[in-house]
């Protein structure tokens, strides 16, 4: 009684999964606000978070890290600004 091998499994095809799409206002935010200009950045960045949250694109990342960076850059600008000021009328 022999029994026969099973047969041979083909091989699978590896179909690329839809990438899903990223969206651009978020990486632009996240550029601008490496630049330095923070109040855009801040701006754009709620906006593409907006964008994203509602579409389901990718990004959200780089919409919260513009964010961040923008308005942490804002404040330290701030109080570094007001140090400034306090020093330069202190030896005044």
């Amino acid at each position: 009684m022999s029994e026969s091998a099973p047969p041979p499994v083909p091989a699978q095809q590896h179909t690329a999964a839809p990438s899903e799409k990223w969206n651009v206002l978020s990486i632009v935010a996240f550029v601008i606000s490496l630049l330095g200009f923070n109040i855009v950045a801040v701006i754009l960045g709620f906006i593409a978070l907006n964008q994203v949250n509602k579409s389901g694109e990718r990004g959200k990342g780089f919409a919260n890290a513009a964010i961040i960076i923008g308005l942490l850059s804002i404040i330290l600008g701030i109080v570094f600004g007001f140090l400034f000021f306090a020093g330069v009328l202190a030896g005044a």
